[in-house]
This record gives structure tokens, sequence and C-alpha cells, in this order.
């Protein structure tokens, strides 16, 4: 099972993008839950996600509409949420450095 640091911070991008709520949700319950040992492990439950440094991955959201970056610490359990917005604003970051606000 996995610690979500700041769930405060997955429902604030909840409120800010009403549309991708319920996917955020969804996967806030399954990533919750989820026992994986390493990106290996994460990778066969999801295919898509990608690993862009510093233990960050990138998921992809409601059908690649949106993405979520987060920083998984297999060791000790835990996740932090680090970024979240539409696909075509993933363009204009760093995925390796951005942060929540």
């Amino acid at each position: 099972m996995f610690n979500i640091i700041a769930r405060r911070t997955l429902l604030k991008y909840c409120m800010m993008y009403p549309t991708a709520a319920n996917a955020l949700r969804e996967w806030y319950s399954e990533i919750e839950t989820a026992d994986f040992n390493t990106f290996n492990e994460l990778k066969v439950q999801y295919p898509n996600a990608s690993i862009v440094g510093d233990d960050r991955m990138v998921f992809n959201i409601m059908g690649n509409r949106f993405r979520l970056i987060v920083r998984i610490m297999f060791k000790y359990k835990g996740i932090q949420i680090k970024w979240f917005g539409t696909h075509s604003e993933y363009d204009r970051i760093d995925a390796k450095t951005i942060s929540f606000k």
C-alpha cells in the first residue's frame, strides 16, 4: 500500500480540472492500494507510464488528454504529487523539475 503525500494537492487539481476529477480519483484509489516494488512492476498495470528522472513517473490520464507527474519512492511506499495538467501544458514544462505550487 502506498502513502500519497499531500492528498490535498490531488484534490486541488480535481477542482482546477473538473473534467479529469473522476479519472484522478480513480488513479488515486488504484495506486493507493497497489503493491509495486519496482518501476517494472508498475509498468505491468500502467504500460503507458514513463520515467523522467529523479524517481519521477508520468501517467497518462483520460487517454492521454492529461498528464500526472509523481515521484515514487518504492522503498518507502511513498508518492509525492508533483504536477497535473493537460497534455499541451505538459509540453511547456520540465517534467524533471516541476513542483506543485
